[in-house]
């Protein structure tokens, strides 16, 4: 397989006000490595996979392949396979018929053009649609041929454009799998692009969040999650949301967190306080993760004495229970503290009618905070 390398790689296109779609995004993505890009429409994802491809020029830096400089190279010398969020099958042709449409372009030999083809579809489980024609297809199984399609050649690297877009949400939790598997098997060097932040925590060994054109942070799936580098992606990855509350660190011992507006209060318990004791006096953003906001028992703290797994008693909150998901295994609780709308993840339990007083505990050992201008993580830890 093959190793590719961005080095600050650009993406201007001209005009009376020059747009710049990608800002000099530094890759190296490993031999073998599957690594995703993500973030919302229009932060240049598409457009870095693009240049990757061939398929769009590139304004300024150098793309390695192998350790080959391919900035020039034109896409059918790349050695590379795409897989478009549109399957793009020939409709006229069996199955069997686009597998091998690409090997006989190319000249490859009937006995090899028949190996690949059969191989592809033992991985794929496909073998028994071969003689079928796309329209005879699900959408699910489109997509496997799309991938076979793409598997028969045996490239270097393999580029996914949002390839399960198209598929519902039961068929894109299997080809997600299918996809893992199929990376796992093949050993192969993997570039995926997305939207959806779950696809990305669990398909990447890596992942690449990015937002404007500018990479905002390249970590693996749980050091993004646990370790945010900004406020940007600490709201992206993860979901239900991380909820967000701009407010100030008090001067005074014990330190404590002013919500803007004296929407509320929050005492800071020893263990933040070792990591935020630099940010006294200064606003900033609090960050905290649903799962770590829970619903106060009616008889308060005194309920909380006995879980030995708490470091820090929960700091508490009144607040205003506004809506109420139930999922079976979990509860989404939106409620309202102050003038701020936050969210609680917690489990199956008894709670009050929307629109009735609720109180909120947060785990504050687990917040997060960050520059309330930048956006930047602050604070040690």
């Amino acid at each position: 397989m093959a190793r590719v390398r961005l080095e600050g790689i650009r993406k201007i296109y001209p005009g009376q006000t020059a747009h710049v779609a990608v800002h000099g995004v530094d890759l190296d993505v490993g031999d073998g490595e599957l690594v995703v890009l993500v973030g919302p429409s229009g932060c240049g994802k598409s457009t870095t996979l693009r240049m990757i491809a061939g398929l769009e020029s590139i304004s300024a830096g150098s793309l390695f392949i192998d350790d080959r400089l391919v900035n020039d190279v034109p896409p059918k010398d790349r050695d590379i396979a795409m897989v478009f969020q549109s399957y793009a099958l020939y409709p006229h042709m069996t199955v069997r018929e686009n597998l091998a449409f690409a090997l006989k372009l190319r000249g490859t030999a009937k006995d090899e053009i028949v190996r690949r083809v059969n191989l592809a579809a033992t991985t794929l489980g496909i073998e028994t649609f071969l003689d079928r024609t796309p329209r005879q297809l699900s959408g699910g199984q489109r997509q496997r041929v799309a991938l076979g399609r793409a598997i028969v050649r045996e490239p270097k690297v393999f580029l996914f454009d949002e390839p399960l877009s198209n598929l519902d949400a039961q068929l894109r939790v299997q080809m997600r799998r299918e996809i893992a598997r199929l990376h796992q098997d093949l050993g192969a060097t993997m570039i995926y692009v997305t939207h959806d932040q779950v696809e990305a925590m669990t398909l990447g060994d890596r992942i690449v969040v990015m937002n404007q054109g500018h990479v905002q942070q390249i970590d693996t799936p749980m050091k993004l999650y646990d370790h945010p580098a900004n406020r940007f992606v600490a709201g992206f990855i993860g979901s239900p949301a991380m909820n967000f509350v701009r407010g100030t660190i008090g001067s005074t011992d014990p330190l404590e967190f002013m919500a803007d507006g004296n929407a509320f209060t929050l005492k800071i318990p020893p263990s933040l306080a070792e990591r935020v004791v630099e940010l006294r006096g200064r606003t900033v953003t609090m960050g905290i993760r649903p799962e770590d906001v829970s619903v106060a028992p009616v008889a308060g703290p005194a309920l909380f004495a006995g879980e030995s797994t708490i470091v820090d008693p929960p700091v508490l909150a009144p607040a205003r229970l506004d809506i109420v998901e139930a999922l079976g295994n979990e509860i989404f609780v939106y409620a309202t503290v102050g003038t701020f709308s936050l969210t609680a993840r917690v489990s199956p339990q008894p709670l009050p009618r929307p629109g009735e007083p609720v109180t909120l505990a947060f785990d504050l050992a687990k917040a997060h905070f960050f520059d309330s201008e930048s956006g930047a993580r602050v604070g040690r830890g």
